[in-house]
């Protein structure tokens, strides 16, 4: 879980935080994730690897203003364990709990030299695993 605080820079010409700020926010929360984990930058220039969005599905449920703080989940969805995986992303208002964006975003591993769809190694590989908690939850959904 990565909590944030809305700041002042955060807001819009309508008073609330702008939509772009969402996704950097599930940036944040999704590298904090990672190192959540025990891994480390220096974990992906060893291994010759990143991680590239591909697609993003983005539902703005509500909005925040200055001073709210969100709770920022991140969980894996789905993997092949080879090149690609989707992760989840639920944000919810601290002081009322109610969920103000989901997303889903579509990953592929790549190789940081070439910038090619390269196999994952194991430390990405084990990251990008579905936990059995959300692989039991994510049946309970359908």
């Amino acid at each position: 879980m990565h909590r944030i605080t809305v700041a002042e820079k955060d807001i819009d010409s309508f008073g609330h935080a702008n939509n772009a700020r969402y996704l950097e926010w599930a940036d944040e929360a999704a590298w904090t994730h990672w190192f959540s984990k025990g891994y480390s930058m220096e974990a992906c220039a060893a291994d010759d690897r990143g991680i590239a969005i591909i697609r993003t599905e983005a539902d703005y449920l509500g909005h925040v203003r200055t001073g709210d703080e969100i709770d920022c989940a991140v969980w894996i969805s789905q993997s092949d364990r080879r090149l690609r995986a989707e992760r989840r992303y639920q944000f919810r208002r601290v002081n009322d709990g109610a969920t103000v964006f989901r997303a889903l975003t579509k990953v592929v591993c790549f190789q940081l030299s070439t910038g090619r769809p390269a196999r994952m190694t194991p430390i990405f590989s084990d990251h990008y695993s579905v936990l059995p908690s959300v692989a039991a939850a994510l049946v309970t959904e359908s």
